[in-house]
C-alpha cells in the first residue's frame, strides 16, 4: 500500500495526525497557495479533493492548536468597532 493511499477513502497525501508540526504547516501553507488556482481551473473532482484535503489539514491544526492567538480584528465585534470608527472618519470634501 503506498504511504499516500488511504483504504476506503478518497484521501491523498499522508493523514493529518501523522505529520509533524512542521510537515502540517508546509501541507497548510501549499494547499492555501494552491487554492484559488484550484477553485478557478480545476476540475470538479480535483476541487472536491482539495476541499476534502484543507478539511482535514485545516481540522487537525485546529486539534491541535485549540488555544491559539485570534486577532481582535478577526472576530465579529473586533469587525464591528472597525466598521464604526470607519464611519466616524470624516472626509475631505471638495478635492
Amino acid at each position: 500500500m503506498n504511504a499516500h493511499d488511504e483504504r476506503g477513502s478518497t484521501m491523498t497525501g499522508v493523514d493529518p495526525n501523522r505529520l509533524d508540526d512542521q510537515q502540517l504547516m508546509k501541507e497548510l501553507e501549499t494547499i492555501h497557495r494552491t487554492r484559488h488556482d484550484t477553485l478557478l481551473y480545476g476540475s470538479n473532482d480535483a476541487l472536491r479533493a482539495h476541499n476534502e484535503r484543507m478539511a482535514q489539514l485545516e481540522g487537525e491544526y485546529l486539534r491541535r492548536n485549540p488555544s491559539r492567538p485570534v486577532a481582535p480584528g478577526r472576530t465579529r465585534e473586533g469587525a464591528r468597532e472597525r466598521g464604526a470608527a470607519d464611519s466616524a472618519t470624516p472626509t475631505a470634501s471638495g478635492t
